[in-house]
């Protein structure tokens, strides 16, 4: 029958994605353990500044960038590109042909981040937020993730042909926005440096546009396949959907010299950065009507399901992200909260409740369907999300 050709299919489909998809996996959880570890040194540090600041490469100005950037580079770039890998492979109904080479290039992107680490906790870094790697990382970071994002392409290449689905946009897009954000922001900074403040106008392009277009775009677009996906029930508006897209890709760049504010830039640049982040309440409002009219009568399945849990709080998480981004870009806030840990709080907000949460929900429903075997202890999930809540 035809649904036994559907299930042979996904059967088909899941084995060509296991081995790069637990990999990439295996190698975020790796990251994310070693980013939380170095967090709590670095969070004591912060109250007893002298604990270990005998050994250079233990000071809180080494630790907290390498802490940051394993959690950005290692964690967030690595869950995100596994999601993205399985996703392209069951909304293109094509198998991964040659899995070892996706591999290569995570096991060449984990070189990358292990080589930036090393760097900047030995005193090499370049002194930019977000992208303190040498610039040998870099350069291996770049050229990794040209392999990975080449088979995600030509997965969509091939693709069946039919219905182009909105989780497909966000992952295409958020696939094209990285390598332009990331060779941009390097060419701009230490190839062809701009002179000047405007290397932190910049760097805070960079950083803002590396949260929302790559982290925000993929997270987005595994919401929209997690969600209808396990209530059994299609989006309840793909049109709504494609305005928050399109809405969201022309807003969302803008709004990065909301951190700047009150700097010695000229007025438009804040003024268009504060009219931008606040119409990002657009795409916002779409992507929270459309998730809640899909999961109207659907929510006491959160209860059941630890997928659905997760992403329906990351799904909230990115509306408070957003309407916190909107208060934090008026110049009457800005100037109370300059200089404080508001901003990092903020970027938390984004990185963790918003995107993380949905990582976990999708490694909650990819890994059975890769492995063949279904989660062992329900209480440690409930525990994972109450703890991560």
């Amino acid at each position: 029958t035809a649904s036994d050709v559907d299930r042979v299919e996904r059967a088909l489909i899941d084995a060509s994605t296991r081995l790069p998809v637990m990999f990439f996996y295996a190698s975020a959880i790796a990251w994310l353990i070693l980013s939380t570890l170095l967090a709590l040194v670095t969070g004591f540090k912060l109250h007893a500044p002298d604990t270990l600041a005998d050994y250079a490469f233990l000071t809180g100005g080494r630790l907290s960038p390498a802490q940051f950037d394993m959690l950005i580079y290692g964690w967030g770039s690595m869950v995100g590109m596994g999601t993205a890998i399985w996703l392209m492979a069951r909304l293109c109904r094509t198998t991964v042909r040659h899995p070892l080479l996706l591999i290569a290039g995570g096991a060449f992107w984990n070189l990358g981040v292990l080589m930036g680490v090393i760097g900047v906790l030995t005193g090499g870094s370049t002194g930019y937020e977000w992208l303190e790697f040498p610039g040998y990382s870099a350069i291996t970071l770049f050229c990794a993730y040209l392999l990975i994002m080449t088979w995600a392409l030509i997965m969509f290449r091939y693709r069946r042909s039919g219905h182009v689905y909105i989780t497909q946009w966000y992952l295409i897009g958020a696939f094209l926005w990285f390598p332009w954000l990331y060779a941009a922001a390097q060419l701009m900074l230490f190839v062809f440096p701009v002179q000047g403040v405007m290397q932190a106008a910049v760097n805070w392009w960079f950083a803002n546009n590396l949260l929302f277009l790559w982290f925000g775009s993929i997270g987005l677009g595994t919401a929209y396949y997690m969600i209808p996906k396990v209530i059994g029930r299609p989006v309840h508006s793909y049109y709504l959907a494609a305005l928050g897209f399109w809405t969201f890709a022309l807003f969302s760049s803008w709004t990065c010299m909301q951190r700047l504010i009150d700097g010695p830039f000229p007025a438009w640049m804040f003024t268009a950065s504060i009219a931008a982040t606040i119409l990002t309440l657009i795409p916002v409002a779409t992507v929270g009507l459309n998730h809640h009219l899909t999961m109207l009568g659907h929510f006491p399945l959160m209860r059941y399901s630890p997928t659905l849990r997760f992403t329906v709080f990351g799904a909230i998480a990115y509306t408070a992200f957003s309407l916190v981004g909107v208060i934090m870009s008026l110049r009457s806030v800005a100037r109370v909260t300059h200089f404080t840990e508001v901003s990092i709080g903020y970027t938390y907000l984004g990185l963790y409740a918003f995107f993380t949460m949905v990582m976990f929900g999708s490694m909650y429903y990819i890994v059975p369907r890769l492995v063949g075997r279904e989660w062992r202890y329900a209480s440690l999930i409930k525990l994972h999300f109450w703890s991560a809540a």
